[in-house]
């Protein structure tokens, strides 16, 4: 999820409760509030969620994979598990120490970095930007400084995964106007901030990016994308460098 500042176990809410269920398997969930929409959860299980668990996007994903692959934001590491078990060379960052711990733990070749820090010795053919991954842009202004930033891990002809949601639904009216101007500024920039228990994160910049704006900046940046799969708002997408 979201690539803020985590140093201490105090700030970490997504680590602990990653922690917390392997060592209880007792489920508690994890607390999403917004600025701009309902609070909503993340049931921890979910995290730990099989290939067969995983919905039909995801799994379309999986079975894009191929070479070298760069799991970004893997949390507790459903999609790094499920390619190193079928015999892929995976690494994952994430900036959350917990899920970084855990990780390794479990033998996946993990690193606690931001992404916009990495700074790898090798390169990669495939990065993963998957549950909604491609949010750590946090705006609109700063997605093609993301895609530069992937383009620059990539081999030749290397190709990025990466999903997120049209959320212009969540603005519309029953009558099909929209309560909130969508020319003003850009409709999918959230702010989120997560807790667990007592454990409360800070709040961090989230992207929600409409395929069209996403294709455009794909193609500025070197990029040839395609539209793998779409559930209605939400889609796959697969950029490759050209």
């Amino acid at each position: 999820m979201g690539l803020m500042n985590m140093n201490t176990r105090e700030q970490d809410p997504i680590g602990q409760a990653i922690l917390d269920f392997t060592k209880s398997k007792k489920p508690f969930d994890i607390i999403v509030k917004a600025d701009l929409c309902d609070d909503d959860i993340i049931p921890i299980e979910t995290l730990f969620r099989s290939f067969e668990e995983m919905p039909k996007l995801e799994q379309k994903a999986m079975q894009l994979c191929k070479g070298k692959i760069l799991d970004v934001g893997a949390c507790a590491g459903a999609h790094s598990r499920y390619l190193s078990d079928s015999g892929f060379n995976v690494s994952a960052i994430d900036v959350s120490p917990g899920a970084v711990l855990y990780l390794n733990e479990i033998g996946i070749n993990a690193h606690q970095v931001d992404f916009f820090h990495f700074q790898p010795k090798e390169q990669y053919d495939t990065i993963l930007l998957l549950m909604n991954g491609l949010g750590i842009a946090g705006t609109l202004a700063n997605l093609e400084q993301t895609l530069l930033k992937a383009k620059s891990l990539l081999k030749p002809g290397g190709q990025i995964l990466c999903d997120s949601s049209d959320v212009k639904f969540l603005y519309e009216e029953e009558d099909g106007s929209y309560w909130m101007d969508l020319n003003a500024q850009y409709y999918g920039e959230f702010k989120f901030k997560m807790s667990y228990k007592k454990i409360e994160g800070p709040w961090f910049d989230w992207l929600y990016v409409d395929y069209n704006k996403l294709h455009l900046a794909a193609s500025n940046c070197g990029f040839k994308s395609s539209k793998i799969e779409d559930q209605e708002h939400h889609y796959l997408a697969q950029l490759i460098l050209t």
